[in-house]
């Protein structure tokens, strides 16, 4: 039976975090936005996806073992992680989600998941209690509302199901948010919400928190265009509020190579990336 319904419920969350929630909103990327970038990306993305994979693999090695009767691949992108999903529950149904169309048509053909689903984090298109395990690397943090995600995890779990997921929180990329900064003080770098933000509504879920803790993967490059070529083919390069319009001319790229110079080191320009695990678990039935 396919899990894809459309009836919806949700869970409540404390009105103090959820205003909280609602003042990171207006200052995170449109969905809309998120999901064109992606679609974009979807043929460059594997070939620079090298933190993406690292990040996924290490997620992937903090989830108990299970052997759940359907996992959902939550932001599955190219479906690298649902083709690993499906080679480490071989007995399970899968099912890949995500925002970007383009993602889907380039995962479907792979293979991986018995199911490509369109749809969004926030509001699920799967009927309750019907997945056993949540398994999302670097897509939330594209969700203005993540109290709704965790509610959405909650609603579609069975019970004693896991979600594991990471993300990225502010801190990520501080050397070109810093090195912009220096050169025209505009928004050039993604925002991402805070750790205690992610404490606070995981604490305030009705799911118990296994794990949660923040740690930095650095990355090195010979120089600042590849990092922001590296930005753009993963299609995560800036879409929030408040970014400059138009091109960027070659004085301010000057301006901003020279200020990124000042964090150069032996293995060559650093781009840090503050990533958040976490796995939790919705309590079983009493």
């Amino acid at each position: 039976m396919s899990p894809v319904m459309t009836d919806l419920s949700h869970c409540a969350v404390l009105k103090a975090v959820r205003q909280q929630q609602a003042n990171t909103q207006s200052a995170l990327p449109d969905k809309r936005q998120v999901a064109a970038s992606f679609s974009r990306a979807a043929p460059s993305y594997d070939s620079v996806a090298d933190l993406q994979r690292a990040v996924g693999s290490e997620l992937m090695s903090r989830l108990p073992e299970m052997t759940p009767a359907r996992w959902l691949d939550l932001g599955s992108g190219t479906g690298y992680f649902s083709r690993t999903l499906a080679q480490r529950l071989p007995g399970s149904e899968g099912v890949a989600l995500d925002i970007a169309e383009g993602m889907l048509n380039h995962a479907r053909p792979l293979g991986g998941a018995q199911h490509f689903v369109a749809g969004d984090a926030e509001n699920l298109p799967l009927r309750e209690e019907s997945v056993g395990l949540m398994f999302s690397s670097l897509a939330v943090q594209w969700c203005s509302d993540f109290a709704s995600v965790l509610a959405e995890a909650e609603r579609v779990l069975q019970p004693g199901g896991i979600f594991g997921f990471a993300s990225l929180c502010v801190g990520t990329l501080y050397e070109l948010r810093d090195s912009w900064q220096a050169v025209d003080g505009m928004v050039h770098v993604n925002r991402f919400r805070e750790f205690e933000q992610y404490q606070r509504l995981c604490a305030a879920s009705g799911l118990q928190v296994s794990s949660l803790n923040v740690m930095p993967h650095v990355l090195h490059y010979p120089d600042v265009r590849s990092l922001t070529h590296e930005l753009k083919a993963l299609g995560a390069h800036n879409i929030n509020p408040g970014r400059p319009g138009g091109l960027t001319g070659r004085a301010r790229i000057q301006a901003l190579m020279a200020a990124y110079e000042g964090f150069r080191q032996e293995e060559g320009l650093p781009a840090t990336y503050q990533v958040v695990y976490a796995v939790l678990e919705k309590p079983a039935a009493v």
